[in-house]
């Protein structure tokens, strides 16, 4: 699963890394939370980075309600909700870190994912236009099979691309995009607890990425009633 999303390099950085435009100005993200607009690169506008809305609502959705914010790799070419978008409406979802939750003695324990060089990356992603008197997007990251890092904290993980992925996964048919689909290296990423202030998506500010002791490893042990 991917739940939570972070996105805080300079608008600069990220334009030379992906070699795209915002349409509209970035500001700093330390805690994207579904139902909110999220930059991404489309495959049929690489040079440029839209906004949809996180939560992929089909296009032929009564409303534009709660959407699909994730979509399993394995069945992204039978489910009706993503398989005209897996062939035609491919997206680049930019992230330099993702939000995933461990189950504790003590309840859920948050993690930041990144990379290891704790650069931006790219996730697999589907979006999707709705019309209603109004043009709206939205999109979906894609998930699979966690790497070994990943699957101590949960069972699923964000498809991340590498980057001379990122433009088969825009561009490719479908034979090209069934092998990008595998869970990243785990030696090629950090994962660390976070504050539980990130639980809620009210909050977004920088002290969300630092690292804390988790509950798990805080735990008083017998020794302490001594």
């Amino acid at each position: 699963m991917c739940g939570r999303l972070s996105l805080f390099a300079p608008e600069t950085d990220l334009s030379e890394r992906f070699d795209a435009t915002p349409v509209r100005p970035l500001r700093p993200r330390y805690n994207v939370a579904p139902g909110q607009e999220h930059p991404v690169v489309r495959n049929d506008a690489s040079d440029e980075m839209h906004f949809p809305t996180w939560g992929l609502v089909p296009h032929w959705a009564d409303e534009f309600g709660s959407g699909h914010i994730n979509a399993r790799a394995e069945t992204l070419a039978e489910k009706p909700s993503f398989r005209d978008a897996f062939r035609e409406r491919r997206c680049l979802v930019l992230a330099d870190g993702f939000y995933d939750w461990k189950k504790t003695a003590t309840g859920k324990q948050p993690y930041r994912m990144t990379r290891a060089d704790a650069k931006p990356f790219a996730m697999a992603g589907l979006w999707e236009p709705w019309q209603n008197g109004a043009s709206r997007a939205s999109f979906t990251v894609v998930t699979t099979e966690p790497n070994d890092l990943v699957g101590e904290i949960h069972d699923r993980m964000p498809v991340i691309l590498a980057p001379d992925e990122e433009s088969r996964w825009l561009h490719g048919d479908e034979d090209e995009l069934r092998p990008l689909l595998d869970p990243f290296p785990g030696d090629e990423m950090r994962a660390y607890p976070v504050s539980k202030r990130v639980n809620s998506p009210k909050n977004d500010s920088p002290d969300l990425v630092e690292e804390v002791a988790a509950d798990e490893d805080s735990q008083t042990g017998l020794g302490d009633f001594n």
